[in-house]
């Protein structure tokens, strides 16, 4: 039996660092530089971040980030699950690990963007309820990208 966990990390590992450039090759393999709207380690790192990632038998084999946005809400950055991991369902895993961070921080919305090309990532945030969105923050409308929300249920 595989073991896998998911806890908050610091993005600052070698690991993580590996994920993170496999993610940003997949992502420049798919669309243009104007439409990736990737952030950098040292925004992984700033007090407004949890970042979990995901281990099997210890391995690091995924990660995301969860931004606060400063008016309650918050955004999914750097969700990617290594490709030699896939069908494991961390993607989901990872997801409700952010979910049950957002609801303990008191967040009332969790937002993500995300490319049209990607249609297992988009298929998995709307089986967990997220809906399509206008642009939000400071992104402006892309016709590669979709974004998403989904209200935080807040813990009773």
């Amino acid at each position: 039996m595989t073991a896998v966990t998911i806890a908050e990390e610091s993005p600052r590992q070698p690991a993580v660092i590996r994920l993170l450039e496999l993610s940003d090759a997949y992502a420049a393999s798919l669309y243009p530089a104007e439409s990736n709207h990737l952030v950098d380690l040292s925004q992984l790192e700033q007090p407004t971040v949890s970042f979990f990632v995901a281990r099997r038998d210890g391995e690091v084999v995924g990660c995301c980030g969860l931004v606060e946005a400063g008016d309650g809400t918050a955004e999914i950055k750097r969700m990617f699950v290594d490709p030699e991991a896939r069908g494991l369902k961390l993607g989901k895993l990872l997801l409700s690990a952010l979910e049950a961070k957002a609801a303990k921080l008191g967040l009332t919305a969790i937002r993500l963007e995300t490319g049209i090309y990607q249609p297992e990532a988009i298929g998995l945030y709307k089986a967990s309820g997220y809906v399509e969105c206008a642009p939000f923050g400071s992104y402006l409308p892309d016709p590669l990208s979709l974004f998403m929300e989904k209200p935080v249920r807040q813990e009773a």
